[in-house]
């Protein structure tokens, strides 16, 4: 079995500022948190540091050792991120949904458009890509705009809970529907709406498939300073072979370097989104 690649400390340590793995960074509030998708551009939710790629839960932490607790109820820190999730949610300033993979993920608005070029399902298609399941649930939101769990499987007829969580979340990820607020009184449910009632530029513009994995890669590469093989497709929910075209796209222009197959780097010193790295902290071994 080949060994895992290691991510030098100096990487690990630039990765802790972009991904708020620091004590003095910690997100605490649902601002804190929309803040700190829209620099990294997108981050799961509820991972922890045995899954690679920036997080709202280890950024609630502070600290890059941050593993979830069994016993989630009693722990501040993943109560802390899961009443954040149900904010961010309810305030739609970023797109949250379960993407491929049953990836739930946050998505800062200007990477809508280049991961729905990926994944998301134009209405066109949703005749021969989605579920009859799906689309019969579909149907109903597109009538009633938004509704809850119980009554849209009432009135979409999928009763079966099992077979419409499924429905519901090939919709989640192809990017038609979204959670838009949770509730817990007078009993836990979620509210369902269409993404693009909510991202109605970002969902409608036009991007092809190649500009879409090349700025993926990018928005990943610029957070992690580098990436190593596998990474980051387990992080996106991308297969390796279209990461890897993502990532060669920004070889070609010079925004990366790889010095091994699968591992690329960040060029030293690119201005990307704000902040500017010097040689030491990106510098390819």
């Amino acid at each position: 079995m080949r060994p895992k690649p290691e991510i030098p400390s100096e990487i690990e340590e630039y990765r802790d500022e972009r991904w708020r793995r620091e004590a003095t960074r910690q997100v605490e509030t649902a601002l804190d948190a929309e803040r700190f998708i829209e620099q990294i551009g997108f981050a799961a939710c509820l991972t922890d540091a045995r899954r690679p790629g920036p997080s709202l839960y280890v950024a609630v932490c502070g600290r890059r050792d941050a593993v979830m607790p069994r016993h989630v109820q009693k722990d501040e820190e993943a109560s802390l991120a899961w009443t954040l999730k149900d904010e961010i949610v309810g305030r739609g300033k970023v797109y949250y949904a379960k993407l491929a993979r049953g990836k739930n993920l946050f998505l800062a608005p200007r990477m809508v458009p280049h991961f729905h070029a990926v994944y998301g399902v134009r209405r066109l298609e949703e005749a021969q890509r989605l579920s009859r399941h799906a689309q019969s649930i579909l149907k109903v939101l597109r009538k009633e705009w938004e509704m809850s769990t119980a009554d849209l499987r009432e009135e979409s007829g999928v009763k079966d809970r099992t077979v419409f969580n499924k429905a519901l979340d090939e919709l989640q990820a192809a990017m038609i529907v979204v959670p838009s607020a949770v509730f817990y009184q007078p009993k836990f449910t979620y509210i369902w709406t269409l993404g693009v009632g909510r991202f109605p530029d970002a969902l409608r513009r036009r991007v092809n498939r190649e500009t879409a994995l090349r700025e993926i890669a990018r928005c990943f590469l610029a957070g992690a300073g580098m990436t190593i093989p596998g990474e980051m497709a387990r992080v996106t929910g991308l297969p390796r072979w279209e990461a890897g075209r993502g990532n060669r796209a920004l070889v070609a222009e010079g925004y990366a370097t790889m010095p091994a197959y699968g591992t690329y780097y960040l060029v030293p010193s690119k201005d990307v989104q704000g902040a500017v790295f010097t040689d030491h902290e990106i510098a390819a071994p």
